[in-house]
Parts: C-alpha cells; structure tokens; sequence
C-alpha cells in the first residue's frame, strides 16, 4: 500500500510541475488551445497573473516530492497529508470558483491518497 501511496503522490507532484510548465511558460500558447473560450487578448493580459499561479503550483509539487525523499515514516506522512490537504483545499476551491473539472483533476486524485492514507494508518 505504501508503494501505491507514493506512486499517486508522484502522479500528483507531476501534475503540478505540468500547471507550472503550463501557467508559467505555455499560458499565451498552449492556454488558447485548451480554453477556447477566452478571446485572444485575455492571455497577454492575464500572463503574469497565471505564472504566479503557476509559482504555487511549483511549490505544492515541490512539497510532495520532498515528501517522497524524507526517510522518517512518521515524517513524511505529515509532510504527504499537509501538501496533499492544500492541493485538496486548492482542487475544491477551484471548483467552487472556476470551474468543477478542477475537482476532479486536482481534488479528487489528493483526496484519495489522503484517503489510502489514513486507511493505511488505521
């Protein structure tokens, strides 16, 4: 069960230096293909804006992975429940405010592990 814990909080952490990659480098290129929606101009306008984003998601990555690289078990687990708990916060805010696919491609993924987790603890 440990292994599976830390192969999704590796899939996490990828995640999340993938929304930095994105919001930080391919916001004005890759962004206007994945939304659609937004008219041109609102890329140019909100680049800073989405690399700062991109910044934070940088640190939750960073946070997992040191998670993954500390040798205390006791440790660990926190440093694994805190990250995963702000990238759960972070999915379900999202949702609330932009939109409900974050739920489940930020949220849901921390909220299991944090679930394996704790089964694992029991």
């Amino acid at each position: 069960m440990n292994l599976l814990i830390n192969i999704l909080i590796g899939i996490i952490a990828a995640q999340h230096l993938y929304f930095f990659y994105f919001e930080t480098f391919a916001w004005t290129t890759t962004g206007r293909k994945i939304f659609k929606h937004f008219p041109k101009e609102f890329f140019m306008q909100t680049k800073s804006m989405a690399a700062n984003q991109g910044l934070y998601n940088a640190f939750l990555a960073a946070g997992l992975i040191w998670s993954l690289t500390i040798k205390d078990p006791v440790w660990s687990t926190h440093i694994a429940v805190f990250f995963l708990g702000c990238v759960s916060l972070a999915g379900a805010f999202g949702a609330f405010t932009a939109s409900r696919k974050i739920l489940y491609i930020q949220g849901l993924p921390a909220i299991i592990t944090l679930i394996f987790i704790l089964i694992v603890q029991i």
